[in-house]
C-alpha cells in the first residue's frame, strides 16, 4: 500500500462550509485510485469555513504523476444537500511531489466533479489523453451554461438565464455581496432620507428647495460640486476628470455646423480663434450621436434631449472654460449659440442642457456599452471557449467576477420597461436602444486602447488631465504584466496561431459582441503573441480601469442634480434674453425625478465590503514559479502608483481619485 496524503482548503466566504461527506478519487497517468471518503475525529468540521484539513488516501499502488482529482459530495443520512466552496486541494504523493488542484467554485450537488492540477496547460501542451478528455467535457459542458442570448437587437449579446439564480454557482454573487447589494432604487432613498419625495411630482420651486433635501450623506467631492456648479472652469473640468472623460477632443477645425461669432468669443487680446486652434488651446465636445434620438414622456410631459457642440478654451492658466455651447445640430434663428458674454440664466441653462446630454450619453454609450457590456462579452467568451487550465482562463477569470449577476440586474431594474432609466431618465425607452445601438456602431478597438485612443483626440498636451495621465501609467503596467504572463506560455507566434481555444474565443467576442462589423478594427483572429497581449491588456483595462473611471464618480457629480439633471422638461429657449430663474426651474427635471436619480447614482457608485482591488487575487490560480513572481511584481508596481498618486493629489484643490489602484475593482461588479 501507498499513501498520499491529501490537504483540503475550504472557501472562508459565509457559508462556505459543508456537513456533507466527501469523496476524493485521485487520477494518475499510470491509473486510478479507489474513491476515498475524507473524515477524521472532526466530522463535519474538517469543512467548516477557513479550515485546512488534511487526510490520508491509501491505494494498492502509485498511479504516477497526477492529472485530476474527482470530488464528489454526498449527504448524511437523513440531512439534505448542502453547498461548498473548496479554494484548492493539495495532495502529496509517495514520491514526495505536491500537485495542487485549484477549485474555487461552489459544489451544490451529488455529482462527481473534477478538477486539473494546477498547472497552466494551453491544448497544444496537454498531451494525456486523459487530459485532453477532461478538456472537451468541460467545454462541452459550459457551453450548455454560458448560452447567447439576443436582448435588443444591434448592442452585443449577453448571457442566456432566467434570472440571477439560473446563472451557474461559480459567477453568482457572493453573500456578502447579495446581502449588501440591494438593485433598487427604495433602499437609495432611505439612505438619502428622500422617502417623502417618491411620489411628488411637482416642479421645485427655487434651487434653495433642491437644497433642503441635499442628502447629509455627501463626499467632500459632492460638496464641492453643489458650490461650483455654476462656475465655468467647474464645467470644463467635468470633461477631463468627471464621470466621462470620453467626449473632448482638440479642435483642429471648427463643424461647418458651429458657426460661432469670433466676435464674442472670450479670447486672449491680440489672438484670433484661428491662432488659438493652431496653437492647441481649442476643444470641442460633440454630442452629435444625440441628434433625432427620441426623448422620454415622464409624468405625463414631455421631456427633452439635446445634441449640443460646446468649445472650449485652455486659457493662459491652465484652465478650460466654454466660451461658445450650441444645444441643437442645425444651425438656425431659432438655435441661438451661446456665449459666457449672454445672460447669467442664458448661460447657465446652456450649460445644464449640456450636463444633461451629457448625463444620457454617458449612461448608455460610455458606461453601459463600453464597459458592463463589452465585459461581459468578454467573460462569457472566456466561459465558453476557454478551459480552467488555460493560462488564459487563470489570467481573465479574476476580472470577471460578479459580472454577470451585475448585468442582469442592470438590464432588469434599470433599462427594463419599468427600470429606473426607462422611467426617470431623458433617454429612457427607445431613445436608450438608439443610443446604445449608435454608439456600438461607432465603437473601435483603437477607441478602447487609452494609449490610441488619447493620441487620436489630440489630448496628449492637455494639462491637468488626471484620467489620462493615471490611466496610461495603469495601461503601461497592466501591459508589461500580460506580456510577462502570456509570453511565459506563448514563446512564438506560431503557438498563439494554433491555439485553438483562444481562437474560438477571439472570434466569438468579435461575432457576438462587435457582430461580426469589420469597421470596428476588432481581431478576428490572434496571429501574434503581440498582437494576443495587447488585446488582453484591453481587456483587463475596460473591466477594472475604465469602468472604475466612468462610474465611482457618479455620486460625486450627479448627487447635486443642477449639475447632472438627469431630463429636461422645457426645450431650449429659442430667444436670447428670455430665461429667468422661473424657467429654469421648470425646466429641471420634477421633485419624484430628481429623487430617483440621485438614489441609482448613489447606488452605483457604492462599493461592497468584499471589493477586490486591481492585481489583488485571493483565488490562487496560477501555481508556477514565474507566474507568481509576475503576480508580485505587478502588485508591487501599482502599490508605487497609489502613492504616486495620493503624493500628487494632495496639492490638488479636487483630488483625482479614481484611478488609484487600491479604489480599482478588479471587475465590473457595480
Amino acid at each position: 500500500m501507498v499513501d498520499y496524503e491529501v490537504t483540503v482548503f475550504t472557501g472562508k466566504h459565509h457559508f462556505s462550509n459543508t456537513s456533507n461527506k466527501i469523496y476524493i478519487k485521485l487520477v494518475g497517468i499510470d491509473g486510478v485510485s479507489h474513491q476515498s471518503c475524507l473524515h477524521d475525529s472532526r466530522g463535519p468540521l474538517a469543512f467548516t469555513a477557513g479550515a485546512v484539513s488534511t487526510f490520508t488516501v491509501s491505494n494498492t499502488v502509485s498511479i504516477g504523476k497526477l492529472v485530476l482529482i474527482e470530488l464528489v459530495k454526498e449527504p448524511i443520512s437523513g440531512f439534505p444537500q448542502d453547498s461548498w466552496f473548496p479554494f484548492k486541494v493539495e495532495v502529496k504523493s509517495p514520491e514526495g511531489d505536491t500537485y495542487t488542484f485549484p477549485v474555487y467554485r461552489w459544489i451544490t450537488d451529488g455529482e462527481v466533479h473534477r478538477f486539473r492540477e494546477g498547472t497552466a496547460l494551453t491544448l497544444k501542451e496537454d498531451t494525456h489523453p486523459l487530459g485532453q478528455y477532461d478538456r472537451q467535457q468541460e467545454l462541452k459542458l459550459r457551453e450548455e451554461d454560458y448560452r447567447w442570448a439576443v436582448y435588443a437587437e444591434r448592442i452585443p449579446h449577453c448571457i442566456k438565464t432566467a434570472g440571477p439564480d439560473s446563472l451557474p454557482d461559480e459567477v453568482r454573487f457572493s453573500f456578502t455581496k447579495k446581502s449588501e447589494f440591494s438593485f433598487t432604487a427604495v433602499e437609495g432613498m432611505t439612505e438619502l432620507k428622500l422617502d417623502g419625495l417618491v411620489d411628488c411630482k411637482l416642479n421645485w420651486s427655487n434651487i434653495e428647495q433642491v437644497l433642503g433635501v441635499f442628502s447629509s450623506k455627501q463626499s467632500h467631492l459632492t460638496d464641492l460640486t453643489r458650490e461650483h456648479w455654476k462656475d465655468d472652469a467647474f464645467f470644463g473640468y467635468q470633461f477631463l476628470n468627471g464621470v466621462n472623460p470620453m467626449m473632448i477632443r482638440r479642435c483642429s477645425v471648427l463643424p461647418k455646423n458651429f458657426p460661432v461669432d469670433e466676435g464674442l468669443l472670450f479670447l486672449p487680446a491680440a489672438c484670433s480663434l484661428d491662432d488659438e486652434i493652431e496653437k492647441g488651446n481649442m476643444y470641442l465636445c460633440d454630442y452629435k450621436l444625440l441628434d433625432d434620438v427620441k426623448a422620454n414622456v415622464i409624468n405625463k410631459k414631455k421631456q427633452y434631449l439635446m445634441a449640443p457642440l460646446i468649445l472650449l478654451h485652455k486659457t493662459p492658466d491652465d484652465k478650460l472654460v466654454p466660451i461658445a455651447i450650441q444645444l441643437k445640430q442645425t444651425p438656425a434663428d431659432d438655435n441661438p449659440i451661446f456665449y459666457p458674454s449672454d445672460s447669467e440664466n442664458d448661460w447657465l441653462l446652456a450649460k445644464m442642457f449640456v450636463r444633461s446630454a451629457d448625463f444620457n450619453y454617458h449612461q448608455l454609450s460610455v458606461h453601459l456599452l463600453r464597459t458592463h457590456l463589452l465585459a461581459e462579452v468578454f467573460a462569457v467568451s472566456l466561459l465558453r471557449n476557454v478551459p480552467m487550465v488555460h493560462p488564459l482562463y487563470k489570467l481573465l477569470i479574476p476580472h470577471t467576477r460578479y459580472t454577470l449577476q451585475i448585468n442582469f440586474m442592470a438590464r432588469q431594474l434599470l433599462i427594463s420597461e419599468t427600470g429606473s432609466f426607462t422611467q426617470f431618465a431623458a433617454c429612457g425607452g427607445d431613445g436608450m436602444f438608439t443610443i446604445l445601438q449608435k454608439s456600438l456602431a461607432l465603437v473601435t478597438y483603437s477607441s478602447l486602447c487609452i494609449p490610441e485612443d488619447i493620441a487620436e483626440r489630440g489630448l496628449k498636451a492637455v494639462p491637468n488631465f488626471y484620467y489620462r495621465d493615471d490611466g496610461l501609467k495603469l495601461w503601461d503596467i497592466i501591459h508589461s504584466f500580460v506580456q510577462g504572463i502570456l509570453g511565459f506560455y506563448y514563446k512564438n507566434d506560431e503557438d498563439v496561431q494554433q491555439d485553438p481555444e483562444l481562437q474560438k474565443w477571439i472570434t466569438d467576442i468579435f461575432e457576438q459582441g462587435f457582430l461580426s462589423n469589420p469597421c470596428t478594427g476588432i481581431p478576428q483572429s490572434f496571429t501574434t503573441v503581440a498582437a494576443l497581449v495587447k488585446f488582453v491588456t484591453m481587456v483587463i483595462f475596460t473591466c477594472s480601469v475604465q469602468h472604475a473611471a466612468v462610474n465611482a464618480g457618479q455620486y460625486d457629480y450627479g448627487g447635486w442634480m443642477p449639475n447632472t439633471p438627469i431630463s429636461m422638461q422645457l426645450p431650449p429657449p429659442t430667444t436670447k434674453g428670455t430665461t429667468s430663474e422661473d424657467t429654469i426651474m421648470h425646466t429641471l427635471p420634477d421633485v419624484n425625478v430628481t429623487a430617483q436619480g440621485m438614489a441609482t447614482l448613489w447606488l452605483l457608485s457604492r462599493p461592497s465590503t468584499d471589493f477586490v482591488p486591481l492585481g489583488q487575487y485571493p483565488e490562487d490560480h496560477f501555481i508556477e514559479e514565474i507566474p507568481r513572481k509576475l503576480i508580485l511584481d505587478f502588485q508591487g508596481k501599482l502599490e508605487v502608483q497609489s502613492l504616486i498618486i495620493n503624493i500628487r493629489n494632495r496639492s490638488l484643490e479636487i483630488p483625482y481619485t479614481y484611478l488609484d489602484p487600491i479604489l480599482v475593482e478588479n471587475s465590473v461588479a457595480i
